[in-house]
C-alpha cells in the first residue's frame, strides 16, 4: 500500500494523455469529507473514467471519480463513486463553460496531489479526443525518443 504523507502526486491519469490531446491546464480545489481525504492519502482512488461538468447553477462537478471506503471509517465512512464539488472562481467556471460549449471539447481530471498545506487539489484539462492515427503518432515518437536517449547512453553521454 502506497501512503502519501508530504506534498506531491497522489495519482496521475495516464490514459487521457493517450486518449485525449491536452489543451490548457487549470487548478480546482475539491470538496472531501474527512475519511475521503484519508483513503487518498493510503492510495485508494481511481481517476480514469472521470470527468468535469458545469451544473445549472454554475459549480464544476466531478463524476465517477471513485474513492475507495476508508477501511476504519465504520458509520461514518462516505460513498464510493459520489459527486464531488470542485472549488474554483465563478469567473473561471464561466470561462470553462464557455469553451465546453465549443464541439469535441471536454474537462478531464489529470492528476491529484497534495500541496503544500496539506489540501488536496485537482489539475484538470480541456482536451480534445485523439483519432486513431493521432494515437499512433504519438506512440511513434515516444519509440524514437526512447531510442535517441538509449543510443546517447550507449555513446556516453
Amino acid at each position: 500500500m502506497k501512503v502519501a504523507t508530504g506534498p506531491g502526486t497522489v495519482i496521475k491519469n495516464r490514459k487521457a494523455y493517450h486518449e485525449y490531446e491536452v489543451l490548457e491546464k487549470y487548478e480546482a480545489g475539491i470538496a472531501l469529507v474527512g475519511t475521503e481525504v484519508k483513503s487518498i492519502r493510503a492510495g485508494q482512488l481511481k481517476i480514469t473514467e472521470a470527468f468535469c461538468q458545469v451544473n445549472t447553477s454554475m459549480q464544476l462537478e466531478l463524476h465517477q471519480l471513485e474513492i475507495s471506503p476508508y477501511r476504519f471509517g465504520n458509520v461514518f465512512n462516505h460513498d464510493a463513486t459520489r459527486i464531488r464539488r470542485l472549488l474554483m472562481h465563478r469567473r473561471e467556471i464561466g470561462k470553462l463553460n464557455q469553451r465546453m460549449k465549443e464541439k469535441g471539447l471536454t474537462l478531464i481530471p489529470i492528476r491529484m496531489y497534495f500541496n503544500n498545506r496539506g489540501r488536496v487539489k485537482v489539475e484538470i484539462a480541456i482536451c480534445r479526443g485523439k483519432n486513431l492515427y493521432d494515437k499512433r503518432q504519438s506512440l511513434k515518437a515516444k519509440d524514437a525518443k526512447r531510442e535517441v536517449t538509449r543510443a546517447l547512453k550507449e555513446v556516453g553521454f
